[in-house]
């Protein structure tokens, strides 16, 4: 029985990486119809690699992002579901399988699995996303064991892009990904769309997968922390209401120290000046929603967000941030 399944891998450089997650899609249960590399200007043997595993190539002469490079995927895929995924993953061999079953017996338009870490199975790369009203997400169940409470299916509103099977049409009801966005925060974008629609998803922890985590440019980089520190500006600006400001002051100033303890924080300042250019021109394309509209979708995050870390891994973050905001 066909799967009905795309995979769109979006990549760049890190061969090694995109060989391993093509062999453990060829030992999937229930096997994706078609796999595309998205490329984004890779200089190493990705091509080659994509060959040997019999996958499409949709080459592209520069690095133009994640989002840019999922939505080329998507232009092409003709199956009913296609499944997103990060270079760095490896999904065992029944993942696939078990994300289409629940979100099929559900009717989720999608289905994320529980990551575990490359480097130690038992401890949790993330599960869900979670999104507060400052304009900061959090990956649910970040470097806490894998166990309980994270081992219970429950619908969710925002999956990680890191690995997640989607309906095709989600992408037509809801837009494809915002490019302004090119990496980072661009899923979480993408799902608020999702849920303004009214079109949730399903967690499925028995179904598993393991990621490497930041293997592209590394965690905390000047790089990556630029990107997040930028992107929470447009995604407050595209959605947010002025009623959240004083929310995404504080929580992007707790956001900022945070890199500052990470010897980052002058790429944080660098993204959010970046960030504070574009705000107008975001503002002008963009009609944010009200918090009427808005609350009900992310106060639930937020409690959810302080059950997990109380039930966890106790993030200072968090924990300052939820003494400051009402």
């Amino acid at each position: 029985m066909p799967s009905q399944i795309t995979a769109i891998v979006p990549h760049w450089n890190r061969a090694e990486l995109l060989d391993r997650l093509l062999s453990s899609l060829a030992a999937q249960t229930l096997p994706p119809e078609r796999v595309l590399i998205a490329d984004n200007g890779s200089t190493d043997g990705s091509r080659e690699v994509a060959a040997a595993h019999n996958a499409e190539f949709l080459p592209s002469p520069t690095n133009s992002g994640f989002a840019a490079a999922v939505n080329r995927g998507i232009a092409v895929a003709d199956t009913r579901w296609v499944a997103i995924l990060n270079n760095d993953v490896e999904l065992h061999p029944n993942c696939l399988e078990r994300l289409i079953h629940h979100a099929e017996e559900t009717e989720s338009w999608f289905a994320a699995p529980r990551l575990l870490q490359a480097a130690r199975h038992t401890i949790l790369d993330g599960c869900f996303d979670l999104l507060a009203r400052s304009a900061c997400a959090w990956r649910a169940g970040h470097g806490a064991p894998s166990g309980a409470p994270f081992l219970d299916p429950q619908p969710i509103t925002f999956a990680p892009l890191t690995a997640t099977l989607i309906r095709r049409e989600l992408f037509d009801r809801a837009g494809p990904l915002d490019e302004q966005f090119g990496s980072y925060l661009e899923d979480v974008e993408f799902f608020l769309r999702c849920a303004l629609s009214r079109s949730r998803g399903i967690y499925v922890p028995t179904a598993t997968a393991l990621h490497s985590g930041s293997a592209t440019l590394g965690a905390w980089s000047p790089r990556m922390v630029e990107l997040i520190a930028r992107n929470q500006l447009l995604l407050a600006a595209k959605h947010f209401p002025l009623s959240y400001l004083w929310h995404v002051f504080a929580g992007q100033m707790l956001w900022g120290l945070l890199a500052f303890r990470h010897a980052t924080g002058l790429a944080w300042l660098k993204g959010k000046l970046s960030g504070m250019l574009l705000l107008p021109s975001v503002r002008r394309r963009s009609t944010p929603s009200s918090r009427t509209v808005l609350d009900p979708i992310l106060r639930p995050c937020e409690q959810r967000i302080a059950e997990l870390q109380r039930a966890t891994t106790q993030d200072s973050y968090w924990r300052a941030y939820f003494k400051v905001v009402p």
